[in-house]
């Protein structure tokens, strides 16, 4: 059995479009954007829907819960971390990461959460990412 060890996660680059996304994240909750125009939801954060290009777009909090579409885990360096493309609940597919779990047991289609770590910001000026957490 292989545990995750906690790693460090960079600080990330925060604009006037993702602000609302970040400040959610700190607060323990998962936001996405959805188009008023053509009602598909779209990840990563912009202002413009990437699908129909309109920009009537407004932000809603997600379950938080979905699959694992595609894994992989690194285990050079220092200390070992899965990598993985999530598909959410609301139907994007987003990249993060894989904690809380057996690297060995993890699975493609398995059920996971999302959770939150601090990035190392430096300075003290930490953020919180969201990773997500194979579901009990």
């Amino acid at each position: 059995m292989t545990q995750t060890s906690e790693r460090t996660y960079p600080a990330p680059s925060i604009s006037l479009e993702t602000e609302a996304y970040w400040q959610a994240a700190n607060e323990g909750k998962l936001l996405m954007k959805k188009c008023s125009d053509c009602g598909k939801t779209h990840f990563y954060p912009r202002a413009i829907c990437p699908h129909c290009h309109g920009s009537n777009t407004e932000w809603y909090e997600a379950s938080g819960k979905g699959v694992i579409y595609s894994y992989s885990v690194m285990r050079r360096g220092d200390t070992p971390y899965a990598i993985a493309y999530v598909t959410v609940d609301e139907g994007i597919t987003m990249m993060t990461n894989i904690v809380d779990c057996d690297y060995d047991a993890l699975a493609v289609g398995q059920a996971v959460e999302v959770t939150f770590r601090q990035s190392d910001g430096g300075g003290g000026s930490e953020q919180a990412i969201p990773v997500f957490r194979p579901v009990s």
